[in-house]
């Protein structure tokens, strides 16, 4: 065995001097790096062209060796990820991003630019995979044993153990130095180092002896059997990279440099013996992976992951990173550009005065130049007047950034990644990071196809877009909320194994999410997603597990939620031409079952359930509304069997208050109840034999919630005549009983509405019908609906609505013709626009 196989990197210990590494003769070139740090890659950079190595080793996992030459593609621009994923099991996976300013993407692309060879010598991602399944294994049991002897010790203080060192050494480098922020020291201490040609090694060289002053305190804690024995999967992974040096350095003469995390290159340096690093491998357990490139997000590298060094300014790093000169003043531009944008007024004087202001806050606390604490300090004083809220948007869109790394079209992906690739190729998706809304008229089919996209990738747990709610009127418009995150890479590498297209994988999915629905909403719910994505063939398996559901629960409140979906279904499929035929004839057998079982399902109920009740009879009503004239399977039309319904509810004394009131209400609203019969029904309810938390309850029903009770009374003053005295004549000791229902009756309406409610009210029950006497007219109230003023507006309102048919007639909106009018020929007033009572 040659002294270089005994060394643990390698050679025989740590060479003379930080010059001689890498040569033939001498020790390895052991870069050690801060991972994402921008003063780390500039200075990996000035290493190699010093040193000149033979080959590059890069800490990382060794099967994505293949992909390597990828990032030599001209589409290939960071933020990217080697994305890791069991094969068997897509959704273990691990993601090793690089920035453009990261050490390890600035040696790959070195490597390539001096045809040097790089390889990743990092323990292969078969085995981590496998650790990290273990891991999630481990803390889902020990969450499930938690006791009580957990929560009596959770407030505790943790003992200290050299696991914070590891975890973090450059917070305990920083703490040793005498400063309390170790973000800020390393920016002093590297990032703001301007390395010449001279003493491109010394920082690295500096660096590995104060790491190894650090492991020499994790090697004394060992010792006296004080360790947490958390990192033994550390040394097995240095293990395995020193495997890996000894045979570079046997196949490259010319001299080896390893990059990796600065943590590492003491353990690299260590005299081991080849048996002693085998050992440590051997038995490990390992899967089956497949590697391949993906696109990151600065935003995303934000985050603690990956490497485990999240950063909270990667658009501050990129650009310290990528600035030739004057960095500050390159940097305030930028921030005067964005605020600028924004329409603040930002001037040139001003970006002048945050440099120098910059630059004396620098002097003060004692740093090299000025960092982001500075720069920071700076916009907010002389750009932002001292407001956070303009510097939020400076930190959101410069300091992190909204930036989507790119790979090329040849890098491997599985069948479902390239097919929805090409799909927003051709519809014009490009995928961003940033949050941007998408308005969509599925009238044109373009729109539709993205429409049937972006259900479709739901359907497969593939999030990009998030349905809003649309500016537009009409059911043929539709607005998406996208944004593009990493972690979707790995939802659509999980979406693989149904199927190799968008289309086959959401029909497999689809149909596969029906057998196992636990209920029947969930069944309609998925009916109504396979008609929004278009999935014919997914459609009529599901329409058959929702038939024979539907026949078998007998819930009546299950009934009432799936009905909705089901009417909502036949909307959509409407718009996009889709054959409902056989979703119709589900809709109103479930309809009719409802309408069976819904006065018995009503009686008997206490407060909750029965304000449960009242949603389904509104969700019903509003269904019913929309199947329109459908005939039912019994006779006559679905509308009628409903208002029956209705009406049997709103007479049964067993029926509960609340929704006793609400079936009155729906029958005044649709023009089926009198309001001299509805009057008569709300006096027997407010009769003194009446409880008064039943009558409150009616009236709960009746005026409560979002149905527009408020501007029923408003107009209705009969209605707020019996309220008034029914409310007047509660008992004192009830009343404390009904408050609370009456608070939540009442204050729901809008304050214009209380506010006229109460003038009424103050006027008393005698002067209200002369509201518009001499003197005491107030405006919003009359004694009768003034048509000329409604008529005013119905131009308006045709022009809103498409409804302008008849133009050079009532058009008054038209572009050329006049406004509308009041009866002295004037526009309308303040006022003009109430529609109440207008009917189109």
């Amino acid at each position: 065995m040659t002294g270089a196989d005994r060394a643990g990197s390698g050679g025989s210990g740590p060479p003379g001097s930080a010059a001689d590494a890498g040569k033939p003769d001498g020790g390895p070139l052991l870069l050690g790096v801060r991972h994402h740090g921008p003063g780390s890659a500039r200075a990996v950079r000035a290493a190699l062209d010093a040193a000149g190595p033979g080959v590059v080793l890069i800490e990382g996992p060794p099967e994505a060796d293949v992909l390597i030459p990828l990032a030599a593609d001209q589409d290939m621009r960071p933020p990217v990820a080697l994305l890791a994923h069991a094969v068997d099991e897509p959704g273990r996976s691990a993601f090793w991003p690089l920035a453009e300013f990261s050490p390890e993407w600035v040696a790959v692309r070195w490597a390539l630019e001096h045809d040097v060879p790089a390889r990743f010598v990092d323990l292969p991602a078969a085995h981590t995979l496998t650790w990290r399944a273990a891991d999630d294994r481990t803390a889902d049991r020990d969450t499930a044993d938690q006791g009580t002897t957990d929560r009596d010790t959770a407030d505790e203080p943790a003992p200290a153990s050299f696991a914070d060192v590891r975890g973090d050494p450059l917070a305990a480098l920083a703490e040793a130095a005498g400063h309390d922020d170790p973000e800020r020291w390393w920016e002093d201490v590297v990032e703001h180092r301007g390395a010449g040609a001279g003493d491109a090694l010394a920082p690295f060289a500096a660096l590995e002896e104060a790491m190894g002053a650090l492991r020499e305190t994790e090697n004394d804690v060992e010792r006296d059997g004080d360790g947490d024995g958390g990192h033994d999967r550390d040394l097995v992974r240095e293990a395995y990279m020193r495997l890996q040096v000894r045979a570079a350095r046997r196949e490259f003469p010319r001299g080896v440099a390893v990059v990796c995390g600065a943590w590492h290159v003491p353990a690299l340096r260590r005299r081991t013996t080849v048996a002693a690093d085998r050992a440590l491998l051997r038995g490990l357990p390992r899967t089956k992976v497949d590697m391949t490139w993906v696109p990151w997000t600065h935003r995303r590298l934000s985050r603690t992951g990956g490497y485990g060094a999240g950063i909270e300014s990667p658009g501050w790093y990129a650009h310290l990173f990528a600035a030739p000169d004057r960095p500050v003043e390159r940097w305030l531009t930028k921030v005067a550009g964005l605020l600028r944008e924004e329409d603040r007024i930002v001037s040139p004087a001003h970006v002048v005065e945050a440099t120098r202001l910059a630059g004396t806050l620098a002097a003060v606390r004692g740093r090299p130049l000025p960092g982001l604490g500075e720069t920071t300090d700076a916009v907010r004083a002389v750009m932002c007047d001292g407001s956070d809220v303009p510097l939020a948007l400076v930190h959101d869109r410069l300091v992190v950034g909204d930036v989507l790394g790119e790979v090329p079209a040849g890098a491997p992906a599985v069948p479902l990644q390239r097919d929805l690739t090409r799909l927003q190729r051709r519809l014009r998706l490009k995928p961003d990071a940033a949050r941007r809304e998408l308005d969509l008229d599925l009238r044109r089919d373009t729109d539709a196809e993205r429409s049937r996209l972006l259900h479709r990738l739901r359907l497969l747990g593939v999030d990009w877009g998030e349905p809003a709610a649309s500016r537009g009127t009409g059911t043929f418009r539709e607005t998406w909320r996208l944004r593009w995150e990493p972690e979707l890479s790995v939802r659509i590498a999980e979406a693989g194994v149904w199927g190799t297209t968008v289309l086959s994988a959401a029909t497999a999915r689809a149909e596969a999410d029906a057998v196992t629905a636990r209920g029947l909403a969930e069944v309609t719910a998925l009916a109504e997603r396979c008609l929004l994505a278009d999935l014919p063939d997914a459609l009529s398996p599901v329409m058959r597990i929702l038939a024979d559901r539907a026949a078998l629960d007998t819930d009546v409140g299950h009934l009432a939620q799936a009905l909705p979906a089901l009417v909502r279904s036949l909307r959509y499929g409407d718009v996009r031409g889709t054959d409902t035929g056989a979703l119709a004839e589900v809709a109103a057998g479930l309809a009719e079952r409802v309408f069976v079982g819904l006065p018995a399902a009503c009686t008997a109920l206490d407060a909750d359930a029965a304000e449960e009740m009242r949603g389904h009879v509104d969700a019903v009503h509003g269904a019913v509304g929309l199947l329109g004239d459908a005939p039912a399977p019994g006779h006559g039309d679905l509308r009628s069997r409903w208002r029956a319904v209705l009406r049997t509810l709103s007479t049964r004394d067993t029926v509960s208050g609340v929704v006793r009131g609400r079936a009155v209400r729906l029958l005044l609203d649709d023009g089926r109840l009198a309001h001299d019969e509805a009057a008569r029904l709300m006096g027997l309810v407010l009769s003194p034999g009446t409880p008064p938390a039943d009558a409150a309850a009616w009236i709960e029903g009746f005026v409560g919630g979002g149905s527009g009770g408020g501007m029923l009374l408003l107009h209705d003053e009969r209605l707020l005549g019996l309220i008034d005295a029914w409310l007047t004549g509660v008992p004192a000791d009830a009343f404390t009983d009904v408050l609370p229902l009456l608070r939540r009756t009442f204050s729901a309406y809008e304050p214009g509405v209380r506010r006229g409610l109460g003038e009424l009210v103050r006027r008393g029950p005698g002067a209200r019908g002369s509201v518009t006497a001499a003197g005491t007219a107030t405006a919003g109230f009359g004694p009768g609906l003034d048509t000329a003023r409604a008529d005013a507006v119905l131009p308006v309102v045709r022009l809103l609505l498409g409804r302008d048919t008849q133009a050079g007639t009532d058009t008054g909106t038209g572009a050329t013709g006049p406004g509308p009018t009041g009866e002295d020929g004037r526009p309308p007033g303040p006022g003009g626009n109430d529609l109440v009572g207008a009917e189109t």
